[in-house]
């Protein structure tokens, strides 16, 4: 019996059947590992059943973990240059141990939410479930590019309740202040204007800062989202940056000259800074804001922007952000706003008559 054109074919190899199909036109050859004609058959038509639908697997595929597409999404990383590099294995440390021997064609909507489940019960947080989760997308849609696998699993989301209030009034911030040392008090002055994030600031360098146009600028690639920025300079950052910059050259660092000029705009006796997080914790109890974090200067910073009058799009280009549901989560109503907005209400209505004036209107003789 002649066969149908596309059908395939199988036949002895060694001890086993082997088959033959096409895919797309390219001649494909597979083991079954069938000793009987019937089964290699069964097998055949599995294999195009699969291509008939689109849910081809070849045998490469099969052999795709996710550990395989971790190793993707780590190259995918260092080719962009981006910078979240440590956040992204910190992801994989959660997610690896428990997912990555499984086949990547596999793994199951079922599986993930058991992962979801146990890593609930570790007390993690929604969010640090999502940011997995994103990481695990990442990895399938990496994959998926480079013709490694065909499909994705439905990765679900939690519901986040993510919105934090803490951000700094000026005197708070003013009081707070005062509890640093010289060294670190203009690297919190720069946060609480800028609302840049502390790996953005504790990197900067003087190449990056034109002292005579008084900009700064963040090269693309360097940032979190990946994009550039430029910060001009005035007022009490102007000071500051000048300040700093009369400073660089007379650092006192261990073993070295003194004269020699430091690259890092915020230091300490020359040395880069790597952690503050003591004279933090000291400060916070000092002037009685417990609990607050660096990134509460990230929400003031937004929030003294937009209050100012600074278009949104600006204050969005000067704090980095790239999106705009993030920076609405950062633009927080305080107490004082509210008071001042039933203050503005109650003049508003005050001002209005109390009563109204009313015109006779005369009746026209007949």
């Amino acid at each position: 019996m002649k066969r149908t054109r596309g059908s395939g074919s199988v036949y002895p190899h060694g001890a086993v059947y082997w088959c033959k199909y096409y895919l797309n036109g390219k001649p494909l050859r597979e083991n079954t590992h069938c000793k009987q004609e019937a089964d290699a058959k069964k097998f055949l038509r599995r294999k195009l059943g699969q291509i008939a639908v689109g849910r081809f697997t070849s045998p490469q595929v099969e052999k795709v973990t996710v550990n395989d597409l971790a190793e993707d999404i780590r190259n995918d990383y260092k080719v962009n240059g981006k910078a979240s590099g440590d956040d992204l294995e910190f992801r994989l440390k959660h997610l690896l141990p428990v997912l990555g021997h499984i086949r990547a064609h596999e793994l199951g909507t079922d599986v993930i939410k058991q992962y979801v489940a146990r890593r609930l019960e570790e007390k993690a947080s929604n969010a640090s479930i999502n940011r997995e989760m994103a990481a695990l997308k990442r990895m399938f849609n990496i994959g998926i590019q480079a013709e490694k696998i065909y499909r994705k699993p439905y990765i679900p989301m939690l519901a986040e309740n993510n919105v934090r209030r803490g951000f700094f009034e000026h005197a708070e911030f003013v009081a707070f202040r005062a509890q640093f040392s010289a060294e670190l008090q203009p690297l919190l002055t720069f946060a609480y204007y800028t609302g840049w994030r502390k790996s953005e600031i504790l990197s900067l360098l003087w190449k990056q800062v034109d002292v005579d146009n008084r900009i700064v600028k963040l090269d693309p690639g360097t940032t979190k989202s990946g994009a550039g920025r430029t910060l001009v300079l005035d007022g009490e950052l102007l000071e500051l940056i000048e300040q700093q910059w009369q400073r660089r050259g007379v650092a006192e660092i261990p073993n070295q000259s003194p004269a020699l000029i430091c690259a890092y705009v915020f230091h300490r006796r020359g040395r880069p800074i790597k952690d503050f997080s003591e004279a933090w914790d000291r400060a916070c109890k000092a002037v009685g804001l417990e609990g607050r974090i660096f990134h509460d200067f990230r929400r003031t910073a937004v929030r003294n922007m937009v209050r100012a009058g600074v278009p949104e799009r600006v204050a969005m280009m000067i704090s980095g952000h790239k999106t705009r549901s993030v920076f609405d989560r950062y633009n927080i109503v305080s107490e004082d706003d509210l008071k001042q907005a039933a203050l503005k209400t109650w003049t508003h209505i005050q001002a209005q008559p109390s009563t109204k004036k009313v015109v006779s209107i005369s009746t026209r003789s007949v």
